[in-house]
């Protein structure tokens, strides 16, 4: 937990800080959004080679290999500032640290006992995003035209192996669930797989633009950074309560409902985004919206599997994902350039529209499921691999079932009960 701590630190900084420190170089957007893709791009190449690199040489020298790597790239972003060197850089980070979050989650995995396991992927959960907060708040450390934030950054992710590295726990086997082909996934939920597309988008313009656009705006670091801050913390206040009603009505709908509160906000925001107020609002709402929808479109996906196929359809839905949030801010920093940095907000508006709009739509295609038939929700995120969501899915059935055993045998104590009053 403190090494995965330290670890958001440094990336939730990273990203945030090398938009600022970009526009303060006078790079365009168009360029930026080619560079901050280059994470999203890397993080699809380490997904699917982590698991062979575990098999090959055990956890212990993979995060310590992985995690070296960041922690010099980190320094490089202000050795080498240069538009196409930063690209390959974070294209590096990117698939260095879903290397890490394979490791970090296999080994909590092992580590828990079945008592324990749902606290700990919990109390995982929130380790990793509340650092990605605090990495946002770390940009008024020092000033981002300088060399003292990269070398800050750098510094954390070298702490961050100290707790792995010196342990005395044995290291845990590595199994990679089975994959299921894009095809299935798609005829399976054709809704969860484009919705993961679009969501892709979303995801890259708020975590991978965002301070891009604060800083073409001309906002200062501070109100830069509080904006940022607020995506996140949105994310982090409503997941649950989101993943609670999830369980409770219509997947379907409340996914629907989600994507035009999204698409408002949006709209909304685009006459008052000289305010700096009405962007921490715009950026607490769609960070909270756009967080708990990647955990809503995987539990619909599941309700329609079977429990062994739930890891490898994550696995997939993940790469969709991913795939999209390629694409994100190259579309984003070229609109910006060439028609105007409104089009940060128009642009994440028409992709909740597509998620909004494609939902209704096999509302009219697919009968609606019995909310009693629904599997629970999974709340989980983007950043996490799918080594998490399957943990988290084994154990939202495990609750279901417990649950469903409990009021079986209320059922029964009350039949019981209605047998002996008869017999009276």
């Amino acid at each position: 937990m403190l090494g995965m701590l330290l670890l958001m630190l440094g990336n939730g900084l990273q990203g945030s800080l090398l938009g600022v420190r970009g526009s303060l170089e006078g790079i365009d957007s168009a360029v930026l959004g080619i560079v901050m893709s280059g994470y999203f791009l890397g993080f699809l190449a380490g997904s699917w080679y982590a698991p062979s690199m575990l098999r090959r040489v055990g956890h212990v020298r993979v995060f310590a290999a992985l995690g070296s790597v960041v922690s010099a790239s980190f320094i490089l972003y202000a050795v080498v500032v240069d538009a196409y060197a930063w690209f390959v850089l974070r294209v590096i980070v990117g698939f260095c640290f879903a290397g890490v979050y394979v490791v970090a989650e296999s080994w909590l995995n092992h580590s828990a006992t079945n008592e324990t396991r749902g606290q700990t992927l919990s109390m995982y959960l929130i380790v990793q995003m509340s650092g990605m907060v605090l990495g946002q708040l770390l940009l008024n450390a020092a000033d981002p035209a300088g060399y003292n934030l990269f070398v800050l950054i750098s510094v954390l992710v070298s702490i961050s192996f100290a707790p792995i590295l010196l342990t005395t726990s044995p290291t845990p086997r590595h199994d990679s669930a089975r994959r299921m082909t894009l095809k299935r996934l798609i005829s399976v939920s054709p809704l969860a797989s484009i919705g993961m597309f679009l969501l892709g988008g979303v995801f890259s313009i708020l975590y991978a633009m965002s301070s891009v656009y604060a800083t073409q705006i001309g906002l200062s670091v501070a109100a830069t950074s509080a904006f940022i801050t607020a995506i996140f913390l949105g994310g982090l206040v409503l997941q649950y309560p989101l993943g609670w009603l999830s369980d409770r009505i219509d997947r379907r709908l409340l996914i629907c409902t989600c994507a035009l509160v999204g698409l408002i906000a949006c709209i909304a925001i685009v006459p008052a985004r000289d305010s700096v107020q009405a962007l921490v609002v715009w950026a607490f709402i769609t960070g909270g919206i756009a967080s708990p929808l990647y955990g809503l479109l995987l539990s619909y996906a599941n309700d329609y599997l079977e429990l062994e196929d739930m890891p490898s359809a994550s696995s997939g839905l993940l790469f969709i994902n991913g795939v999209g949030a390629v694409a994100g801010p190259v579309i984003v920093g070229r609109a910006m350039e060439t028609i105007g940095t409104a089009f940060y907000f128009l642009i994440t508006a028409v992709l909740f529209a597509a998620i909004g709009g494609y939902g209704l739509w096999r509302m009219t295609r697919r009968d609606r499921s019995e909310v009693t038939q629904q599997a629970p929700y999974v709340a989980v995120t983007s950043r996490t691999s799918a080594y998490a969501t399957a943990i988290a899915v084994e154990l939202a059935e495990e609750e279901q079932l417990d649950a469903l055993e409990e009021a079986d045998e209320v059922l029964e104590a009350r039949h019981n009960d209605d047998d002996t009053q008869n017999r009276r």
